[in-house]
């Protein structure tokens, strides 16, 4: 009969820590209701789990309540198998995420790994994930991404160091250089590389940095009030469009054509990156595509090694002439063929 008791009780609050941990605020007879018990016994429930180490604070309120809450200690965690799944996908692709948190990463996933039932430990065995692209030397410091997601949350000024693109990636900065001075908007990571996109005070427009080029000061700035990124676009459509080369608020390439490949759309449409390919016939077919130059564009049309026709604008048919005339200088530099 004990022992029934003691499963009974061990069960109830592990569902009782499974409900604070999915929801911000409970009051106490929704917590009873949830568990078919007495209000008083959710009282005894909690009182055991604080006795384990976990910090669940209490609401005052007609109702009063109860939150789980952050203790100097990291308390045991209660995982279901979807989120111990989840979480060893995310510790192994944590190196392709652009942060130095490899070695910690790895170190979590073996903790979270000892702990598991041998059930749960062949599923995550089972998930072997290989990461492809990831840069090598320019890893974001964790500790900075986290001084200026901060930054963003407090909405306070930032006052950082940052190196020039053609310093190198362990190039020196400019002793003499005064800070920049920067009310961050978004950190944002993209294809394994992390950027602060922010107001820049000094040079009175927005600029993106990347962050592994950032060397934050202390202490920062004073609180400011959030601006709209240019034409009310969303964070993702801005830095698109500004690692693309536009200089506005709009996440289209700067230069856009339109041209006739020789080609079925079938064979042009797993390589036409964001451009819209329509099939014209079974051996034709039109892409209208976007590049960071003209000269650029005309390179992602001829990697199809195929006859094109030129729709337009000018400019893209101007390019072509170009290249062209390039090309056959170049040929006319490299001699006759030589012989099959």
């Amino acid at each position: 009969m004990h022992q029934a008791v003691l499963v009974s009780t061990t069960g109830r609050l592990l569902s009782l820590l499974s409900l604070l941990q999915a929801r911000r605020d409970w009051p106490g007879p929704a917590l009873a209701r949830r568990l078919e018990v007495s209000e008083r016994t959710v009282r005894r429930d909690v009182e055991r789990l604080r006795d384990l180490g976990y910090r669940i604070e209490t609401a005052r309120g007609p109702d009063g309540g109860y939150r789980l809450g952050a203790g100097p200690d990291l308390p045991p965690l209660l995982l279901d198998d979807g989120q111990a799944v989840a979480l060893a996908v995310a510790l192994q692709t944590a190196t392709a995420s652009g942060a130095a948190v490899a070695d910690d990463a790895a170190r979590a996933l073996a903790t979270v790994r000892q702990v598991m039932p041998s059930r749960l430990r062949h599923r995550v065995d089972a998930v072997q994930v290989s990461t492809v692209g990831r840069p090598s030397g320019d890893a974001a410091d964790p500790a900075v991404i986290a001084v200026l997601t901060t930054a963003v949350r407090d909405r306070e000024v930032l006052r950082f160091d940052h190196r020039p693109v053609d310093a190198g990636a362990d190039g020196p900065r400019d002793p003499d250089a005064p800070p920049r001075r920067v009310e961050p908007h978004h950190v944002v990571t993209r294809a394994g590389r992390w950027y602060l996109v922010g107001f820049d005070l000094d040079r009175d427009d927005w600029r993106v940095f990347r962050v592994d080029r950032i060397a934050p000061r202390t202490p920062t700035g004073p609180r400011f009030t959030p601006r709209d990124l240019p034409g009310d676009a969303d964070v993702a459509t801005y830095l698109t469009g500004r690692l693309r080369g536009s200089t506005g608020s709009a996440g289209d390439w700067p230069c856009r054509g339109e041209v006739v490949l020789a080609l079925p759309a079938a064979e042009v449409v797993p390589f036409a990156s964001d451009g819209m390919v329509e099939a014209l016939g079974p051996d034709r077919c039109r892409l209208v595509v976007g590049s960071w130059s003209w000269a650029g564009l005309v390179a992602l049309v001829t990697r199809f090694g195929a006859d094109f026709e030129v729709v337009g604008p000018r400019e893209l048919r101007d390019e072509v002439r170009r290249t062209a005339e390039r090309l056959s200088r170049a040929g006319a530099r490299a001699g006759p063929p030589s012989p099959t």
